[in-house]
């Protein structure tokens, strides 16, 4: 299956921004969004706790952001996302609450052009199953490390992979069956159906490898409940 194009997912987005301004709507296919939310933000508070800047790659409507900021307030908010409206409801969301100085920049973070060693913490909330190939997630993650504070991290929460095939084949009926448990055979299908279409997950140990290949010191794992996780490096 030919995967959806950059713009095929921004038009998505564009068209979805109230659904995920809600922690509870816009999450509701994730399982566990609202605790790997609560354990990557805590955790990027106590490795970071002099934090000055913080980085939210795919932020959407600002969720991760605003329970950031619950946390350190005082954070200078750089928010990057392919789609113009929710970039708007997130500008929005988080000037309410923000004692620091917000930016936004509508690019793929692929493209976006950010300042090296800019940034103690960067998010980066079920947005990188979007990468392709090894090249693209490998370019990803160097980047993403460049644009890291010596001492500073990246927090992942993340649709991901098995290793094995046949844990993967048994994680994704499990998650199927969570899936039609919320909203029925044609929720599971129509939620299964667009992740084969749009997205290009991969295994927790993948990341966390590939982590280590492109510098950080060291990694780890907070979470995980089948195919999805919480997870980090440090710089």
């Amino acid at each position: 299956m030919e995967k959806s194009s950059v713009n095929e997912i921004r038009a998505r987005f564009d068209k979805d921004v109230e659904r995920f301004s809600n922690l509870e709507t816009g999450q509701l296919a994730t399982i566990d969004a609202s605790i790997s939310l609560e354990l990557i933000t805590e955790s990027a508070k106590r490795i970071v706790p002099h934090a000055s800047h913080v980085l939210d790659v795919g932020c959407g409507a600002g969720n991760y952001t605003l329970m950031m900021l619950s946390k350190l307030p005082n954070l200078h908010c750089t928010l990057v996302d392919l789609s113009q409206p929710m970039l708007d409801k997130a500008v929005e969301r988080v000037s309410k609450v923000s004692k620091g100085k917000i930016k936004s920049v509508q690019a793929d973070i692929r493209e976006a052009e950010l300042e090296d060693h800019g940034f103690d913490i960067i998010l980066a909330g079920a947005v990188l199953h979007h990468l392709r190939d090894d090249e693209d997630w490998e370019q990803t993650f160097t980047k993403l490390y460049h644009l890291l504070k010596p001492g500073g991290c990246l927090m992942i929460s993340d649709l991901i992979t098995q290793e094995n095939p046949i844990l993967d084949e048994y994680t994704w009926d499990r998650y199927g069956d969570y899936l039609e448990g919320l909203g029925g055979k044609d929720y599971r299908k129509k939620v299964l159906d667009y992740v084969a279409k749009e997205d290009s997950p991969r295994s927790m140990s993948y990341q966390l490898e590939l982590m280590k290949k492109v510098g950080f010191s060291s990694t780890e794992i907070l979470h995980k409940n089948m195919c999805f996780g919480a997870f980090g490096g440090i710089k």
